[in-house]
């Protein structure tokens, strides 16, 4: 499909307004519309008339599902590595783009907010989750790692959540998001057309995102941080899972779940991301999003991701065959190296 059909851009008064148009597919972010959406970003930064941006998902199920990783897994499988490597390189490119933008960027999610679609939203200056509001970086779970700037924004929220967020792939909801800061308010959906109304009118942000409704409570993640502190401040996935599993050996649902979430995930994935977490605090965004670009060049040349695409998404079996199989056997010498320069020329993400 041509990027227009996929996602759509519209002048509002003083609002430029993207809106993603791939219900269908939970408006996962293809190719087309990663390039259509950093050009207009370009084109709107330098346009004196446009001083706010607002971005959103159509359908109502999601915001955004993250990157077309059936294609991506398609690219890989038929050796079409120039089209694997343009997603790659189109996708973290718009992210950066989003991080650098100088004009208030306003994402209201209603729905599913998950990998590509995380990195379009939480490094922009606004984020309104509504009651629909669902958020997970699952990546782990299909052999590849938490990405689109993930390395340099999870290692920053605090009591270690962004350790557990990127280990488990768990989903949370909008009272957890904004305690963690994911989330820079909330509104209920009904009202986002109101917003979009005093956006276009040009007024200052803060008051057109101004609406009365009650914000849900912190959730779950939020009352176990003093749990998630302790056991995801470990060094490595090993020792998380021995400090989790001494915390539900006493009595803890929360961490005998979260272990049991970890154990399903790709042994490589697990041990990539902590290695994020433990690098991430000292990278400025574009050294982070370079890093990830280096990793996924690595795992595209491997058998994780392919095989949990496989065993996720397209048999849907569940029953993906990690190898290696378990954390003793990944080589922690592999994972630093994966950090290193790519074997590829390296785009610029500055």
């Amino acid at each position: 499909m041509a990027a227009d059909a996929e996602i759509r851009f519209e002048r509002r008064g003083a609002l430029g307004l993207v809106t993603l148009d791939r219900p269908k597919a939970l408006n996962a972010l293809s190719l087309g519309m990663c390039r259509a959406f950093r050009a207009q970003l370009d084109a709107w930064e330098a346009d004196p008339a446009i001083t706010r941006v607002a971005v959103r998902g159509a359908g109502g199920r999601a915001f955004c599902a993250g990157g077309d990783i059936r294609y991506i897994h398609a690219c890989g499988k038929e050796g079409r590595e120039d089209d694997l490597y343009a997603f790659w390189e189109a996708e973290y490119a718009l992210v950066a783009t989003v991080q650098r933008f100088s004009k208030p960027y306003v994402s209201l999610i209603e729905g599913v907010v998950m990998g590509g679609g995380v990195g379009i939203s939480l490094h922009g200056s606004h984020r309104i989750a509504s009651e629909r509001y669902a958020f997970a970086m699952p990546e782990v779970g299909i052999g590849l790692f938490p990405d689109v700037g993930m390395t340099y924004a999870l290692p920053r929220l605090a009591h270690h959540a962004g350790s557990y967020l990127a280990l488990t792939g768990a989903k949370i909801g909008p009272g957890d998001a904004l305690a963690l800061g994911l989330a820079t308010g909330y509104a209920p959906a009904a009202a986002f057309d109101t917003i979009l109304d005093r956006l276009a009118e040009g007024g200052a942000v803060d008051d057109a995102l101004a609406v009365e409704a009650e914000a849900p409570p912190p959730g779950p993640l939020a009352a176990e941080s003093g749990l998630v502190e302790r056991c995801f401040a470990a060094g490595s996935v090993e020792e998380v899972l021995g400090r989790l599993d001494g915390a539900a050996a006493s009595g803890s649902a929360f961490a005998g779940e979260a272990a049991a979430l970890i154990r399903t995930r790709s042994p490589t994935s697990l041990c990539i991301a902590a290695e994020q977490m433990r690098r991430g605090p000292a990278m400025r965004f574009p050294e982070a999003i370079l890093a990830e670009f280096r990793l996924v060049t690595r795992v595209m040349e491997g058998h994780d991701f392919f095989e949990g695409v496989r065993a996720v998404l397209i048999d849907k079996d569940n029953r993906p065959d990690w190898r290696p199989a378990t954390l003793a056997e990944v080589d922690p010498a592999a994972i630093a190296a994966a950090f290193g320069p790519a074997a590829r020329p390296e785009p610029s993400f500055a």
